[in-house]
């Protein structure tokens, strides 16, 4: 009988150009891929939006202290 834990991940294929994942780099297939996203993280291409009081710092007098 086999348990969740024998069980192989799901070939998951990379971000950047599709190819199936290399382990050494994982989740990305290459070096490239991988310095791909980096430089794409470094340059502000990737942005987890927020709210515009959060990015000036000002409270909103909504928190409890």
């Amino acid at each position: 009988m086999t348990t969740p834990d024998d069980t192989p991940p799901a070939a998951v294929p990379c971000p950047i150009c599709g190819k199936p994942a290399a382990p050494a780099y994982t989740p990305f297939c290459s070096k490239r891929c991988a310095d791909v996203d980096l430089q794409r993280w470094l340059s502000g291409r990737y942005a987890i939006p927020g709210r515009e009081e959060d990015a000036l710092g000002q409270d909103d007098g909504s928190r409890e202290e």
